[in-house]
């Protein structure tokens, strides 16, 4: 047998060190070759770890939420044959690594895993579970589909058994919880819903979750923010897209208002370039795009990304809608490449149905502008002397004032008012 060891790999763009963001095995899992690791974290994504070989986990080189160089031991693992564990690569092992690593003597037995029969689904449930106690800075596996289903039930993942393997909760784990909470209800060990509580919950700023915080905070303290908000009737276009949808929506795919938005950014920056900008405020540089590279904000499981639609200039509607789409799926399942996530020129972000009356949005550095979209509201108008029901939205905008007048910036969102308002303009050249 020999130790097979990963270090730390070299992400490209010259990046010298790396967030460890979350481990998917632990010390003594059986691993096979190509299976992911572990997830890192740059500045730009998210990336994964695959083993390259077949083996068990001896050690781990960090802990989630660790900035480790490149070159740096990731994780070791016991291979047959000789391995690839050098002498120099004993020298800089890690100090986490060290410590997770047991002697030869004391290493556990490991058992074979027993064989699986074929058994009925009912039989297969997971019985009901007690809570778990984990530490409050333990990540229990789970997919992001499960750790969605439990944020829905308002369930606590570190306190759920986990039944899949290494202990990864499932859903019919999240079932059996409930039914353990469900016999606690009838018979009458359960806490009442006006009963003190005391207990606290620790959550570590770590992965997406740091980097986010970092470039906000980074934002907020060098630009000289501004907002401005806009009321704008989008009852015509909203019938020109349903009319759209109607028409050609099984041919071409259906339209939402993002696609109209991203073109009405297009054409109202032909007026005001200096929008259409990045601020390098090192070098004291402003420098104004021709291309227009729109980054749409997406929630993710791992927190907010903005993937960029390129050339946004150059697309139809269709185009931008179906670009839109593939990104906002790749950003949402972590398969977002880095060069998709950044190099935007202006940001477009919405809330959707969430998006509240008003909102003042934190720029996307080095941008100097950032459109935030808020919910459509069907409300009562006065039109020409007369009462009528119109769909109303909301543009809340931010700009950096250190390069964006105030003017300016009033005139480029009222000009994308007219364009939405009279959809037809959108399309005239």
């Amino acid at each position: 047998m020999g130790t097979h060891v990963i270090k730390m790999p070299d992400i490209g763009e010259g990046i010298a060190e790396v967030e460890l963001a979350q481990w998917h095995v632990k010390v003594g899992d059986l691993v096979v070759e190509d299976q992911v690791l572990a997830d890192v974290m740059t500045d730009k994504a998210m990336v994964d770890i695959p083993s390259p070989v077949h083996g068990k986990v001896i050690s781990l080189g960090g802990q989630p939420g660790e900035v480790m160089a490149v070159g740096s031991i990731l994780i070791s693992i016991e291979v047959e044959g000789a391995g690839n564990l050098k002498a120099s690569d004993q020298l800089v092992k890690e100090p986490a690594a060290i410590k997770e690593a047991a002697p030869a003597s004391a290493a556990p037995k490991v058992e074979a895993a027993p064989v699986l029969e074929s058994k009925p689904a009912a039989a297969c449930r997971p019985a009901p579970q007690a809570p778990v106690a984990r530490d409050a800075d333990e990540r229990p596996l789970a997919s992001p589909a499960v750790r969605k289903h439990a944020l829905d039930l308002g369930i606590q993942l570190r306190l759920v058994q986990g039944s899949g393997p290494a202990g990864r909760i499932l859903h019919e784990d999240l079932d059996a919880y409930l039914a353990q909470g469900t016999q606690n209800a009838r018979s009458g060990s359960a806490p009442s819903g006006y009963a003190e509580r005391h207990d606290e919950e620790q959550i570590p700023v770590i992965g997406m979750r740091r980097k986010i915080a970092q470039r906000m905070q980074e934002a907020t303290q060098r630009a000289a923010h501004f907002s401005y908000v806009e009321e704008i009737d989008v009852t015509a276009v909203e019938e020109l897209r349903a009319h759209l949808n109607e028409k050609h929506g099984a041919t071409r795919g259906k339209l939402t208002l993002l696609p109209f938005l991203v073109r009405a950014l297009v054409v109202a920056l032909r007026d005001f370039p200096q929008i259409n900008a990045r601020y390098d405020d090192e070098a004291q540089v402003i420098t104004r795009h021709g291309a227009v590279h729109v980054g749409v904000a997406t929630q993710s499981d791992v927190g907010l990304m903005v993937p960029v639609v390129r050339h946004a200039e150059a697309r139809s509607l269709w185009d931008s809608a179906a670009e839109i789409a593939r990104l906002a799926t790749a950003a949402r399942s972590g398969k977002a490449a880095r060069d998709e996530l950044s190099g935007s020129t202006i940001t477009l972000t919405s809330l959707g149905a969430l998006g509240g009356i008003v909102s003042t949005p934190v720029l996307n550095l080095p941008e100097v502008a950032i459109v935030g979209v808020n919910k459509i509201v069907e409300r009562p108008m006065v039109i020409k002397g007369q009462v009528v029901i119109r769909k109303m939205m909301n543009l809340s905008s931010s700009f950096d004032h250190r390069v964006v007048d105030g003017m300016d910036a009033a005139l480029f969102i009222q000009a994308i008012r007219g364009l939405l308002e009279q959809p037809a303009s959108l399309f005239v050249e």
